[in-house]
């Protein structure tokens, strides 16, 4: 009795970035989707419970997840405020099989764009080790090592700024 969940996107053939957008979930059934995936992409492994890809800033934040055209939820990640001017981009994963592929590059494109309207001038994120090339690639500087999560993952403090063009 499994729902599928159908994002919107474009293209057909072999999965690229070309056409497709990141999107914010719209209903109830997309919603569990992205969590889901969320859970499976950066809890499952370490045997974390469901629930424990949530935060209590989830209903204030900006999430955005790319699909393959028949509806799989294959990126997620979610943009939340800090303090004046600054987000932080929080909870972002590529399913494995699709890195690669340029969806984080959308991906993180999205929620740039998303924190530019904003008005943000700063994004902050703690990249897990094998995850700092990619945001090194996008513009983000290594600031320091941050944390171990579940004492296995280490994570690192990165930052990425720009200028706030006054209108």
């Amino acid at each position: 009795n499994r729902r599928e969940v159908h994002c919107h996107v474009m293209g057909g053939g072999r999965l690229n970035a070309s056409g497709q957008q990141g999107r914010a979930p719209g209903s109830p059934v997309e919603w569990e989707a992205y969590f889901g995936r969320r859970w499976r992409l950066l809890r499952a492994a370490w045997a974390k419970a469901r629930g424990s890809e949530r935060d209590a800033l989830d209903t204030s934040a900006v999430h955005r997840m790319v699909c393959d055209p028949q509806g799989k939820v294959l990126a997620v990640g979610r943009l939340q405020h800090d303090e004046n001017g600054i987000g932080q981009i929080r909870y972002m994963a590529v399913e494995t099989a699709y890195q690669r592929h340029g969806l984080g590059t959308l991906l993180l494109g999205a929620l740039e764009h998303e924190a530019r309207t904003q008005g943000l001038s700063t994004l902050r994120l703690h990249a897990r080790e094998n995850a700092v090339p990619f945001y090194t690639r996008h513009g983000y500087r290594l600031i320091e090592s941050s944390y171990l999560l579940f004492d296995t993952i280490q994570h690192y403090k990165m930052e990425k700024r720009w200028q706030i063009s006054s209108a």
